[in-house]
């Protein structure tokens, strides 16, 4: 499998040394020595390239079947002989204003660690390069490996909630601009960034309850000197869920004022054409008045009833201007 096995190395006594290039033998040997384990990193494997690590390492069926069918929320499983944790890292394109969400499996037993990997968000190269410059961190085992995998990832959604942020005051700011134009293309912004921080939160809100296992106690295959960094975890995570719900509530806060602001304009839009008809109908009034061509009319033979009657229709549509204006309706 060397286009799927993306890195394979056994690491004792917090360093990384050469091993057997078979990782059947290579976890033989890191079990064989005592205080060593074999660290195997796979991207999207197929059924068939996954059979051999299943069976080599003893990992349960429904945990093989999570990690190759991918799609799964944030979770934690104990088996027999393996933990079985599930994250979603995400990337945030601010160009597009978008958030796509990857998988990463990570199992834990008997001296081994194996990482699986779906989509394109990767923070597994920089936690192996962070952990192998940390040789005092790495030698507590591959509990180190799972704790240092999820504070990457959830340092990643601090970053994005962060951008996040800063996209959405730029949206409030031009929802309410004194000047800016409120149409129907405002709501969609608001919509569709509402629905990525939905998908972000799907993201980060079921992972506090895996995290917050892992930093107590009676977890099998976790370190008890690694609770605390578990717990450091959990504590930057929940500062992350708050964030987000905080942005879910301010946008549908801001969808609310935009409709508002929306209807708020119709009203005085409706108001000033009302105003505006109401003018025009007085003078088509009285000139109807004057179309119908009954033989007595009032001022019908005098020389002066033409412009009377222009200066009485441009006297009424002036009143009924300054009107509407003193009332705000134009």
């Amino acid at each position: 499998m060397p286009g799927v096995i993306v890195d394979c190395a056994i690491y004792q006594g917090g360093r990384r040394t050469e091993g057997p290039a078979d990782f059947s033998d290579a976890l033989d040997q890191a079990r064989a020595s005592g205080d060593a384990f074999l660290w195997i990193g796979l991207h999207a494997p197929t059924e068939k390239e996954f059979e051999l690590v299943t069976s080599e390492f003893g990992l349960h069926p429904l945990a093989v079947e999570d990690a190759l069918k991918a799609h799964q929320r944030p979770k934690l499983e104990v088996y027999d002989d393996s933990l079985f944790l599930v994250l979603k890292p995400v990337q945030y394109d601010d160009t597009a204003g978008t958030v796509t969400a990857g998988e990463l499996m990570v199992f834990v037993g008997d001296s081994f660690v194996v990482t699986v990997r779906h989509g394109e968000a990767n923070p597994l190269g920089m936690v192996r390069e962070r952990l192998e410059r940390d040789p005092e961190l790495l030698q507590h085992g591959p509990t180190t490996v799972m704790y240092a995998v999820a504070d990457t990832v959830v340092d990643t959604y601090l970053e994005v909630a962060d951008a996040l942020h800063e996209d959405l005051e730029e949206l409030e700011a031009d929802v309410f601009a004194p000047d800016g134009a409120t149409t129907q293309s405002t709501a969609g912004r608001i919509y569709a960034f509402k629905r990525e921080v939905m998908g972000f939160r799907r993201a980060t809100a079921p992972l506090a309850d895996p995290i917050r296992r892992l930093s107590s106690t009676g977890v099998p295959f976790v370190d008890e000197a690694s609770q605390p960094f578990f717990r450091d975890v959990s504590d930057h995570l929940t500062r992350v869920n708050e964030h987000v719900e905080g942005m879910d509530r301010l946008l549908s806060d801001v969808l609310s004022a935009h409709l508002a602001q929306m209807g708020v304009r119709q009203n005085d839009d409706m108001r000033k054409i009302s105003a505006w008809a109401a003018m025009a109908a007085v003078p088509t009034m009285i000139a109807g008045v004057y179309g119908m061509n009954f033989e007595y009319m009032p001022e019908l033979h005098q020389p002066w009833g033409y412009p009377a009657v222009v200066v009485v229709m441009a006297g009424l549509v002036a009143l009924l201007y300054r009107l509407f204006k003193r009332r705000g309706w134009l």
